[in-house]
Order: C-alpha cells, then structure tokens, then sequence
C-alpha cells in the first residue's frame, strides 16, 4: 500500500477508534444507570453487573459502528483539507477516486467489524445474557429473600424466614397465601430448602404443618407434613422464556425461515427474512457512511467559505439514506417476498457516496461551482 494510503488509513482507523469509544461510553453510562439499579436493588454483586454490561456491548458497538465511520471520515478530510494536504495530492494528480481508495479501505475493515459482531457475537452474547437473567431470575435469595423480615412478594402473600444458612438452606419457614378469596392457606416449617426445575423454582419445606382457614364457616384445617412442595413460579415469575428471540437465532435460519422456526421464534416469516438479510445488509452502511462523508467535503475543495456547508450536506444525505433504510425495513417485514428492500439503504448509500466523489472531479461543475462562489464574494463585500 502507498505511505499516502497507508497515512490516510491510519488517521481514519485512529480518529474512527476514538469516536467508537466515545459514543459506545455515552451510551453505556446511560443504560448502566438503570442496569446498576436494577441489579443491586435485587441483591447481585458488582461482578454480575458488570457481566451484564459486557453482554450487552456488543450490540451497543454495532449500533454504532456506522455513525463513527462517518464522524471518521469527515473529520479527517475537514481537517487535511484545512492543511491543505488533500489539495497537494489533487494537485499531483490525485483523481477524487483514488483519494478515496484508502476510504474504502477503511469502510471495508469497518463492515468486517460489524459482520463479525451481527453474525457472531451479538446472537452469542444475546444467548448468555437470556440464560443468565434466567439464572439470576430463579436465584430467590439473592432476589428478595430476607432472614428476619416478613416481606410481601405479591399481593396477598406474606413471607418470613427466621435465619438463611451459609449453605442456603432456610431456618424456620411461614409462608401465608391468602390469594384465594374466602380462603387462607398458611404454612409453617423448621427448615426449608430451594430447588430448581424446568417449571421454574420450588420451595421444599420440611417438618412443618398447613393451616387452611375457610372464612366462609370459620373452619380451620390442620395438616402436619414431613415434606411438601410449594411452587414460586407465580410467585417470583419464571424468569425464563418460552421460547427464544429472534436475536439469538442465527443468520442461517433466518434466511431458510422455514415453519418451525417460525412457530418457535413466534415472528412471521417476513420478519425473520428481513432480520436475515438486515444481518447482510446493514454492515453496507458502513462503506456508504464513510463515502458520503470523504466525498461531500471533497466538493468543498472549490469554496472559499469553508466546508461547514458540506458537512451539512453530508449530514442531511446520511439522514436520507436512514430514511430509505427505515422504509425498506418496514416494507420487508409487511411481505416476505419484499425482503429485497433492506438491500436498498447501503446500495443507495454507496451510490450517493460514488456520485458525490464523481462531481467532486467534473471540470464543469468545478467551473460553475467556482464562479457562484466569487460570485458570493463579491455580493457580501
């Protein structure tokens, strides 16, 4: 690669890694707070917290992969178009397409990124994070069990446990289920213990006895038990799907869609199509947004009033290509023989981007560009 490519190369990969890292931490401070709260009001350590974030990283980072490309790109050419370094290379002879070579270099290494992260990462990391908020769920003492409080979990339930040992079993159980209009259920036992099933948590008590009062005939029942179960998965709620999310599902499935899925992931087949293609397409974006950046502040080459006017350009151009992104999405997932249209944001991105670079290089346009800014100059002395 020539020192020009290789120099333009390491500015985009250097300015593009400091953004990336400025809005993935704007973003995440955001989310923690609330992540932070509901975490340790629930009992888990900082380690868990931490774990959650690191999970829900790497979506963060694809969201905004194509925002820093493009934040990238037209910072650096702002800023050697300011030095005049991009000027000297057109003046050697550098058409606007080769000074976009290394451009679309660095959009490529970005689309890489971001295809690792959608096929890969993002499916894997979603997968962990739904086990372990299942894991976390079904962890009743770290949730809400609490030695020597009575505590209210639901309307109509009173808990209260006397002592929680270090290896977690629970000391001097009473439990009062009074959900049951007209009737009172309450149960008493020496010790307890919690156990997991595939119906979510159970609590089983030992030692113990169960006093049913009927309001209506004021009739109280006594039963004593060695043993008995008692279900908390409407207690304290599963805290597992039924099913999976179309986010954990591979790129694979998706694009075969096929019925089982389909019932599984309980999305139509439009929707899982657009999802798999939107997993193709949308890394695109990244190529297009920095084209769009370099070539817009490459037209401002040619005025004399700064660039500020191109970098505006440029924004209003991206916001029309996530418009088109967003149309098509929403076309795509309305018909599962529209899924064409995801394809349709990086294709007129990348166009938008090739035209710009190609009017950044006519010898009439520049005529005509030039004249109107002297002809501005001249109307504001």
């Amino acid at each position: 690669m020539p020192r020009f490519d290789r120099y333009l190369l390491s500015q985009l990969l250097a300015l593009f890694g400091f953004f990336s890292l400025l809005l993935v931490s704007v973003y995440w401070v955001n989310r923690a707070v609330g992540l932070f709260d509901q975490l340790i009001g629930d009992g888990q350590s900082a380690l868990v917290f931490v774990e959650f974030s690191l999970l829900t990283l790497p979506n963060v980072i694809r969201l905004v992969l194509p925002i820093s490309s493009f934040v990238a790109a037209v910072y650096v050419a702002n800023r050697l178009m300011n030095d005049s370094e991009l000027v000297v290379m057109q003046a050697t002879g550098f058409s606007s397409f080769r000074l976009a070579r290394p451009v679309i270099v660095f959009g490529l290494v970005v689309m890489l990124m971001m295809s690792v992260l959608t096929h890969v990462l993002v499916p894997i990391s979603r997968t962990a994070l739904t086990e372990r908020s299942a894991e976390i769920a079904e962890n009743v003492t770290a949730r809400f069990l609490r030695s020597g409080q009575f505590l209210h979990p639901a309307d109509g339930l009173t808990l209260y446990i006397r002592d929680i040992t270090d290896t977690g079993e629970l000391r001097d159980i009473f439990l009062s289920d009074d959900r049951t209009e007209g009737q009172t259920l309450t149960y008493t036992a020496r010790r307890a213990l919690l156990a997991r099933s595939e119906d979510g948590p159970k609590l089983l008590m030992f030692e113990g006895m169960t006093q049913e009062l009927d309001q209506a005939s004021r009739r109280l029942s006594v039963t004593r038990f060695a043993d008995v179960t008692y279900d908390l998965g409407g207690l304290l709620g599963d805290g597992r799907e039924s099913a999976r999310s179309i986010d954990e599902a591979s790129t694979l499935e998706l694009l075969r869609a096929d019925a089982g899925l389909s019932a599984e992931l309980r999305s139509s087949r439009a929707n899982l199509l657009q999802e798999g293609h939107s997993r193709i397409a949308q890394p695109f974006l990244a190529v297009a947004a920095a084209l769009i950046g370099f070539g817009a502040l490459l037209l401002g080459a040619f005025s004399r009033f700064g660039l500020w006017r191109q970098i505006g350009v440029a924004v209003v151009l991206l916001i029309v290509v996530q418009m088109i992104n967003t149309q098509g999405t929403g076309l795509a997932i309305r018909s599962e023989n529209a899924w064409p249209a995801v394809y349709a944001a990086p294709i007129a991105g990348i166009g938008i981007g090739v035209l710009l670079l190609w009017m950044s290089q006519r010898p009439r346009w520049l005529s005509r560009a030039q004249r109107a800014g002297i002809a501005m100059e001249g109307t504001g002395a």
